[in-house]
């Protein structure tokens, strides 16, 4: 019994998941710690702040919101905020592999809180689920062009050419492989469409699942998509698919949380590889937060901003002033 529990379940799986679905750790550490330090390298170098975010909206107009619509939007971004608070936290830990996990799950929070306040702030509503959430966001900001690079990036559909075209821009910027660590602006550009592709194939893989147990596959007394009617009954289900920046933050939350336990927390090389790995997760959510704040500074107008992060920063319990990231 001298083998080591990584390949005692890389030879058996366990009993939940197949010897084929535990992740390939070449891959699946090096990748989920590279987006995230591609992400910090290009919101550092696009200089992504509260500041060059009001000047990115500054045609957004001030929209008269509700009571409840208010408190909603800075309900949202003190939910952001606390994440960010939680982060610095996380920071100071010595083994970063002691809050990796734990860390991706607060940084995608924080990002999600923002996302929902930017959406409340864009037309007084509030998605109930992740999903639906996810496909406001990209239908509200990303596809009118209303988010900033690094999160600007889409993919319109799912069918390869769709996909292939979406992903020409993205790839012209710079090429990376995500198993290896970025450190300039171009390899950090070709991480970041790497994983905009990888998250792509995933949810391809989600879909071809759906399509297979539906009863209109089986009615085609099928078992692939090698035949012309399985093609265009999978093709229709990815032309209705597209993602963007919360579709891949979904995902890497996901990892965390339902991905084995040997993740992020069992090899001698994790905790020097983690290391700096909380630091990036809080710039890009830090950068996220401020595009987030500025949309809606300009939705709320200048006296409904200004009271919000006044009376803040009096009442707040964190450590983390909201001057630090909105102004």
């Amino acid at each position: 019994m001298n083998q080591s529990l990584y390949a005692r379940m890389r030879a058996h799986g366990t009993l939940t998941e197949t010897p084929q679905e535990i992740p390939d750790t070449v891959f699946a550490l090096p990748s989920t710690l590279n987006w995230m330090k591609a992400e910090a390298i290009l919101v550092t170098e696009l200089g992504v702040t509260f500041q060059s975010a009001r000047e990115f909206y500054k045609r957004v107009q001030k929209r008269d919101l509700s009571e409840r619509e208010v408190n909603s939007v800075c309900e949202q971004l003190l939910f952001s905020l606390n994440q960010i608070a939680a982060l610095r936290g996380l920071a100071t830990v010595p083994n970063k592999a002691d809050v990796a996990r734990v860390g991706i799950v607060t940084w995608y929070y924080g990002v999600y809180g923002a996302a929902s306040a930017m959406i409340a702030a864009a037309d007084g509503s509030f998605p109930e689920t992740h999903a639906t959430t996810a496909l406001q966001w990209d239908r509200q900001f990303a596809v009118p062009r209303l988010a900033m690079d690094p999160f600007a990036d889409r993919i319109g559909a799912l069918t390869k050419a769709d996909t292939d075209e979406a992903l020409a821009g993205p790839r012209a910027r710079g090429k990376h492989s995500l198993t290896s660590a970025p450190s300039t602006v171009e390899e950090a550009w070709g991480c970041h469409a790497e994983y905009l592709s990888g998250t792509a194939g995933w949810e391809r893989w989600n879909i071809e699942q759906r399509v297979r147990g539906s009863s209109e596959f089986k009615a085609l007394g099928v078992d692939s998509f090698r035949s012309k009617d399985a093609r265009a009954l999978r093709d229709a289900a990815f032309t209705k698919k597209s993602l963007s920046f919360l579709h891949e933050a979904s995902r890497y939350r996901g990892k965390a949380n339902y991905r084995d336990a040997i993740f992020l927390a069992y090899g001698n090389s994790v905790p020097k590889l983690a290391h700096g790995f909380i630091d990036d997760l809080l710039v890009v959510v830090t950068g996220f937060s401020a595009m987030a704040g500025a949309y809606c500074s300009m939705r709320m107008g200048k006296d409904r901003w200004k009271a919000f992060v006044d009376d803040l920063e009096t009442g707040r319990a964190i450590s983390v002033s909201p001057l630090e990231v909105w102004s």
